[in-house]
């Protein structure tokens, strides 16, 4: 008989462990934790979480698109990033040992969004059971920080269109559909959301929107980028 290879349930059956985060499961594994799970589905603009709250779920997203926000007690806001299916939503809770309130909201980008979370005790409590799992819930976090970190530098040492060739070049290799004449990328943001993620104002994106588009690199449509020269947006990125 072959060894039980790492999450051998049929992918229809468990969309959930074939994210990172959960992908090198064994059945066994997996098995303890699928009647754990609590599932639901949330429409566009409904809030998963919401910043300063003090549950410690620690959510999954299986289907549709989530953003992350701060806002600032004159309700302006920041949009912090945005999430797609099998990534993790929600964690820094879970694991502070203060059990601190949420660092910022979540907000359901698309219809039909499918979220998958599990209680704080519940996933310890697997965890505890199977540690070597853990260590692979620590590389995908470890990421986390490392995009984080980096977005960080980037704000501090890069110009507005270098980091906007970046942004556009980031949401072109997670959305993006190859189309005849060239990247299609449905970001479905608004001008001012667009803004929130370069990190600086509308206007200031706008007109390096304009640039690159006079130069022949992109086209605007609707909610959607068109890429056509995407090694012009690596070189610029890079300056």
């Amino acid at each position: 008989m072959n060894a039980a290879k790492p999450n051998g349930i049929p992918k229809d059956e468990n969309a959930l462990l074939q994210t990172a985060l959960f992908k090198h499961v064994f059945p066994k594994e997996a098995g303890e934790l699928l009647p754990l799970l609590k599932h639901e589905t949330f429409y566009k603009g409904d809030y998963i979480f919401r910043e300063g709250a003090a549950d410690q779920r620690m959510y999954l997203l299986e289907e549709g698109r989530v953003k992350l926000i701060r806002e600032s007690n004159d309700k302006r806001v920041q949009l912090l990033s945005i999430h797609a299916p099998g990534e993790v939503l929600g964690e820094i809770p879970v694991f502070d040992p203060a059990g601190g309130p949420r660092t910022a909201s979540a907000v359901a980008m698309t219809n039909q969004t499918q979220v998958d979370w599990l209680e704080h005790d519940d996933l310890f409590l697997w965890l505890n059971k199977y540690p070597r799992v853990a260590v692979d819930m620590l590389q995908v976090l470890a990421n986390r920080m490392r995009a984080n970190n980096e977005r960080i530098s980037d704000l501090v040492f890069m110009d507005v269109p270098a980091r906007l060739a970046k942004t556009l070049l980031n949401l072109a290799t997670r959305f993006g559909e190859p189309v005849e004449a060239g990247l299609k990328v449905p970001h479905d943001l608004t001008q001012e959301e667009m803004a929130q993620l370069v990190g600086s104002s509308r206007e200031t994106v706008n007109k390096a929107l304009m640039e690159f588009a006079n130069r022949g690199w992109i086209a605007r449509e609707g909610r959607s980028i068109i890429i056509y020269q995407p090694g012009m947006l690596i070189r610029r990125s890079r300056r």
